[in-house]
């Protein structure tokens, strides 16, 4: 998409949605609720060390990782 194309209104952080998490304003600050909850699952099926103190950043970077790890959330694969 060429700047060109975007429709007027358009937040631009809306154009690039896979932006970088040590990019991101908030990524010094705890983890959210959702992150929290589903890290615990990740860590659990993964047989990994979960940290209550990530931030924001780290813990989507742990989530991506244990991802691939396990298995779960984005693949290219369908359900089955």
């Amino acid at each position: 998409m060429k700047a060109d194309d975007v429709p007027p209104g358009v937040p631009p952080a809306s154009l690039n949605p896979e932006k970088d998490p040590d990019e991101w304003v908030t990524k010094d600050e705890p983890m959210t609720g959702p992150q929290r909850s589903y890290l615990q699952t990740l860590c659990r099926e993964a047989a990994e060390e979960y940290n209550e103190n990530w931030t924001k950043a780290e813990a989507s970077k742990k989530i991506e990782e244990l991802q691939q790890k396990t298995g779960r959330g984005k693949s290219g694969n369908s359900n089955s």
